[in-house]
């Protein structure tokens, strides 16, 4: 058995630590807002009518991710919001959010509006997986 460490007194690798672990903090008192996780996928006609490409219904052909949070009586600018790959991390001064997502995403490139009228974030963000130029 032998110990792949720089450091012997380290008691874990960083391999082992979950992305988006720093933000878990269980002393937190505010509530989780609700939410929804909804899947996108941009379709025409070749693809409904012809069956000319090899996309079907599954959250495997889907090219972004949509979450629509709820949060009542809350501004916009008070609404705090970091994308990982795997993780989003929302926090106002009510409601706190750490969720882990079903699939890597683009953080970078991602969007985010919040309707005001349906006190809702709505937060946009394109999937990445590793082999999508075969699927589309």
């Amino acid at each position: 058995f032998q110990v792949k460490s720089e450091n012997r007194k380290t008691i874990w690798n960083t391999e082992e630590v979950p992305e988006g672990s720093e933000f878990d903090d269980t002393w937190d008192p505010r509530e989780q807002p609700e939410y929804q996780i909804l899947f996108k996928q941009c379709v025409g006609t070749e693809d409904v009518f012809f069956g000319m490409s090899r996309k079907d219904p599954s959250t495997a052909c889907c090219e972004d991710v949509v979450i629509k949070i709820k949060l009542p009586e809350t501004k916009y600018s008070d609404i705090t919001l970091d994308i990982q790959d795997k993780v989003l991390d929302l926090r106002t001064p009510k409601k706190k959010l750490l969720l882990h997502l079903p699939y890597p995403v683009d953080s970078k490139n991602g969007k985010a509006r919040f309707l005001s009228e349906e006190e809702t974030l709505e937060v946009t963000l394109r999937v990445s997986r590793m082999f999508d130029f075969i699927n589309f």
